[in-house]
């Protein structure tokens, strides 16, 4: 069954869109192109008022079909050109900073947008809910940033989301290690930075006492969860991004991404959890 942006929801994306009469950052004329390309109709030169306000009144009275495909185009292209706003590690030239920079209220707004967008593509799964938990339990704007960045690459870039699934790791394990106050080195790979937490928080396969009940079992888990990041590891250096690549490369599908990216949050989602526990 097909499903629509509803009336309430639409409200939220035209709270993002909307700016004092304008759409995002689009002139008259490439806005008047763009709503041709997307639903045949140039709706400012159709309405013959403000940008915004075209936009409205063509959303009053259109289908839900056409007000959906509208709106999903219009979110796709402030993911693509105004991602300096949602997303605080975006890197720019210096001599933008005072006119492109990171806005709290509108991330806040793409975040809700982007939940919508991930329904209606039918890419809400447990571990995209668990991702977001982790969000959540993160102080770190950094770590949060690049848990969006790894789920959206799912699709759209399936060998940087391997890259992105392997740093989730390690940027984890160096926060932990880092408010433990255990030192890491520079040239630590990620199986060294899992080792060392994994042992700080005593969930070493080694650390299981023969007499604990399903002590086998807990082992292999264990054992299975250490692997984790370093089959990971190999991975991205196999697949992900990072390295130069030939001209005859050829990436991993979409299939294999949400595997590393969804083994990513399993294990982060344990330990991170794990290290709340013990500081209580």
């Amino acid at each position: 069954m097909e499903q629509y942006i509803s009336r309430k929801e639409e409200s939220v994306f035209l709270t993002l869109f909307i700016r004092n009469g304008y759409v995002l950052d689009f002139s008259d004329d490439e806005f008047n192109k763009f709503t041709l390309n997307s639903i045949g109709e140039a709706l400012k030169e159709e309405y013959g008022l403000s940008k915004g306000k075209s936009l409205k009144a063509y959303l009053e009275n259109a289908s839900d079909r056409n007000r959906t495909k509208l709106l999903m185009d219009l979110f796709r292209h402030y993911e693509e050109k105004m991602e300096y706003e949602f997303n605080p590690e975006y890197e720019e030239d210096l001599w933008m900073c005072d006119i492109k920079r990171y806005d709290e209220r509108c991330a806040h707004i793409y975040r809700k947008c982007k939940a919508i967008i991930n329904r209606l593509d039918g890419v809400v799964t447990a571990i995209s809910q668990t991702a977001d938990e982790l969000k959540s339990k993160f102080s770190s704007r950094y770590l949060s940033a690049q848990i969006d960045m790894m789920k959206e690459m799912q699709t759209k870039n399936p060998t940087e989301a391997i890259g992105k699934a392997k740093e989730l790791i390690e940027s984890c394990c160096k926060t932990i290690l880092d408010d433990l106050k255990i030192s890491w080195i520079k040239n630590d790979d990620v199986p060294q930075l899992t080792s060392k937490v994994m042992k700080a928080l005593n969930l070493l396969p080694e650390n299981v006492q023969v007499t604990d009940k399903g002590a086998d079992t807990i082992k292999a888990a264990l054992g299975n969860l250490r692997a984790i990041p370093t089959e990971l590891a190999k991975l991205r250096n196999l697949y992900g991004s990072g390295h130069g690549k030939s001209a005859s490369y050829r990436g991993l599908e979409i299939r294999h991404a949400k595997l590393a990216v969804g083994c990513s949050i399993t294990f982060v989602d344990f330990i991170w959890s794990t290290y709340e526990l013990q500081k209580k």
